[in-house]
């Protein structure tokens, strides 16, 4: 498991993902209530709309902040580390 980079933080996700919680909550129900296909097909792409916006932004504070660190600190070892970190998960978006 990665360590946590103190110096990175998410915080301001968190509006995004309660929106993003409400509008599962009311995906959920449109299929409670029997809504039409294409309504509930409308909002869920919607919610991956906003999940892929919030992943993007976590992507680039990594980059930014964890990634850029490693590059900073010129431990090749640590630059190595980093850039197979990011190759891997663009590896698994793609299959995503």
């Amino acid at each position: 498991m990665p360590k946590i980079n103190s110096g990175t933080t998410h915080i301001e996700q968190v509006a995004y993902l309660k929106k993003i919680e409400g509008q599962v909550r009311g995906l959920q129900k449109m299929i409670e209530e029997g809504r039409y296909c294409v309504d509930i097909l409308t909002q869920l792409h919607s919610i991956i709309g906003a999940m892929k916006r919030v992943e993007m932004e976590v992507f680039k504070k990594h980059l930014e902040g964890c990634v850029a660190g490693a590059m900073q600190k010129r431990s090749k070892g640590e630059i190595r580390k980093k850039v197979d970190e990011v190759v891997d998960l663009l590896q698994r978006f793609k299959k995503g």
